[in-house]
């Protein structure tokens, strides 16, 4: 469990508010001190989800019971803002996770994100999701699910890549299965094995597989921090893929931020930020 500032003040923020507090536990290591410490979801953030501590993790259809005017107010704008939420207890209950805390945009995890396989959709959850979606007013241009972290598209070693591949595919069927148009993906590594023209020439060419046995889902390639023989810290990795991807309409970019200044691209000042947007367009 990883504690931070943000959270503590995030904590001390809700204290103050004259609205009801979130739910509050006590962790194991409170106990001995009698410290009363907020629910695990507001000081954990791997993987990078934000779980709603007032409600059940169970699944939950939409019932006549439910007010849908109890949630917060959603503000009309051309930003979309969001989290990544959690889905616990089911893909549906994402879209309760994220009209909880008022985001107009939201992204999330089709499976478990740190296994190879995991069971179908049912269809019990595909029917829930895709009437939640209605009901909560969310259009599948503001719902962007997030690959796997096993996915890597660009490993030389034939079988690997292989497992890779079928991963990547069951989540853009997972996509097409609930109606969602975009798949969020990183694009992998050379794990030190081959260049990174090989590598690069392999996720475009499994890009193009995957987009022949799917009919609309648009694989949005994440730019990367650039640890180790990660492909993609470098825009042109990203443009290099992009070129070889044969249907330019099922393709497009996810631009971390963090990423992105991790990498060396520095977005401080609004001139640098201009310049390296050009640079980016340059390279398409």
């Amino acid at each position: 469990m990883v504690k931070t500032r943000r959270a503590h003040r995030l904590a001390s923020e809700i204290e103050r508010n004259d609205e009801p507090a979130p739910k509050r536990i006590k962790l194991p290591d409170a106990e001995a001190s009698g410290k009363t410490k907020f629910n695990r979801d507001f000081l954990e953030f791997a993987p990078y989800e934000y779980s709603v501590p007032s409600r059940s993790r169970k699944s939950q259809k939409i019932q006549p019971n439910i007010d849908i005017n109890s949630f917060p107010k959603r503000h009309i704008s051309p930003w979309k803002v969001g989290a990544h939420v959690s889905v616990a207890g089911g893909v549906e209950n994402a879209i309760l996770n994220a009209a909880e805390i008022g985001a107009n945009a939201f992204a999330l995890f089709l499976k478990s994100q740190r296994k190879w396989t995991s069971p179908p959709l049912t269809k019990e959850s595909i029917d829930a999701f895709k009437e939640r979606m209605e009901t909560f007013g969310y259009s599948s241009s503001v719902v962007l699910p997030h690959g796997s972290y096993l996915i890597n598209l660009g490993n030389p070693d034939p079988a690997k890549r292989k497992q890779s591949f079928e991963c990547f595919l069951d989540d853009l069927q997972r996509c097409e299965q609930l109606g969602l148009t975009l798949y969020n993906f990183h694009p992998g590594s050379t794990v030190g094995a081959t260049t990174i023209e090989e590598s690069i020439r392999l996720v475009a060419e499994c890009i193009n597989k995957a987009h022949s046995q799917t009919t609309s889902v648009i694989t949005v390639i994440e730019n990367m921090a650039g640890a180790g023989n990660v492909i993609g810290h470098d825009f042109a990795h990203l443009g290099g893929i992009i070129s070889q991807v044969e249907d330019k309409s099922r393709v497009g970019v996810c631009i971390d931020t963090c990423h992105m200044f991790s990498a060396g691209y520095d977005i401080r000042k609004k001139e640098d930020w201009e310049f390296v947007t050009i640079y980016t367009i340059m390279l398409q």
